[in-house]
């Protein structure tokens, strides 16, 4: 049976943050987007986009505005992803008395690897990790930036040390990639299986020669 198609109750489906920062690659972001989207063991998709995100979606991905985000990215509307403010820090993600199951944040730019690993809590993003560090919840940053310097390296050391998983946006060629849509969507799929979400077609190390 599909994993995209296994049935879940309401209340063992997940919820999930996604924030996107402004570093360079939203194609990652667009396809994370979309498997959490078709996902049926994912209930909620908490969705937070940063100023910078825009104006780097708007070079990337063509992105005309903020206004009806999700439908252009998705070329349909979600009832499952929910938008929030990036400055809005009364959202439900905001607080850790409202359980969210693991946060990605794809890609993450340096400025708010360091604004979460020194506990700034200046914006949405960082108050939602912050909580989830205290909560002992998964935090995936998929940091996006070279090369890196000391203070990038020694962000990366804080926020691993704190509970959180660096998992830098970093391509693999072993699975023989045939377009970039092929790249950005393997590396979704290992954040996916990082998280305990693995996706139907997955490219599996050796899977061929055990099948």
């Amino acid at each position: 049976m599909s994993i995209h198609t296994e049935p879940a109750t309401a209340t063992d489906r997940l919820k999930i943050t996604l924030a996107i920062t402004g570093a360079s690659g939203s194609l990652f972001a667009v396809e994370m987007l979309r498997a959490l989207e078709q996902d049926a063991r994912v209930r909620h998709v908490y969705l937070v986009v940063s100023p910078s995100a825009l104006r780097v979606l708007a070079e990337e991905a063509s992105l005309p505005g903020r206004n009806q985000f999700v439908e252009h990215l998705l070329g349909a509307p979600s009832s499952k992803i929910v938008q929030l403010g990036h400055e809005d820090i009364g959202a439900p993600i905001a607080s850790g008395s409202s359980p969210v199951d693991a946060m990605i944040v794809l890609p993450c730019s340096m400025g708010t690897l360091a604004g979460i690993a020194h506990g700034i809590a200046g914006n949405l993003i960082e108050r939602a990790a912050d909580v989830c560090l205290k909560e002992r919840r998964r935090l995936v940053l998929c940091v996006r930036e070279t090369p890196f310097n000391l203070i990038h390296i020694r962000n990366m050391a804080a926020v691993t040390e704190a509970g959180a998983t660096v998992y830098p946006v970093i391509p693999t060629f072993y699975n023989h990639p045939q377009t970039i849509a092929d790249i950005a969507r393997n590396y979704v799929h290992r954040v996916l299986q990082h998280i305990g979400l693995p996706q139907p077609g997955a490219y599996a190390w050796g899977a061929e020669k055990t099948s």
